[in-house]
């Protein structure tokens, strides 16, 4: 669990840094939504939901439904390991209002781990 906290906290102050609006949502409480991306970011325009894993971390498959209903909404949902760092900061430090950033080499890396997620989920028959 610290490995994903100090992780989360790199983030966070990556991008603070950056100028993004970020939440930290706590989830697992009475009265709180499971799956709610760890960190919600509104930056340069554009929502924003990360998903924070350890090199280890497992996504819940309501974890990934909410990533996919942030994607399908015209956002960007976000499952980010360690070793995905550079791409992240690269696709968050070019990011600008207009770009297509389906061409962004950076976010295609980082859809690459979504999509195994979403497909080993789908063929479980969890997630349709």
């Amino acid at each position: 669990m610290a490995e994903e906290k100090n992780f989360e906290n790199q983030v966070k102050r990556f991008l603070k840094d950056q100028g993004c609006f970020i939440i930290k949502y706590w989830g697992g409480g009475q009265f709180t939504k499971s799956g709610v991306p760890d960190i919600l970011i509104c930056c340069k325009g554009y929502f924003i939901g990360v998903e924070v894993k350890s090199s280890k971390g497992i996504p819940s498959p309501v974890q990934i439904s909410t990533l996919r209903k942030i994607r399908d909404a015209g956002g960007y949902g976000i499952l980010l390991y360690p070793k995905d760092w550079d791409y992240f900061r690269h696709f968050i430090e070019n990011m600008k209002c207009g770009n297509d950033f389906e061409k962004d080499l950076s976010l295609d890396h980082l859809d690459l781990t979504y999509q195994k997620w979403l497909k080993k989920y789908q063929l479980k028959g969890v997630l349709m």
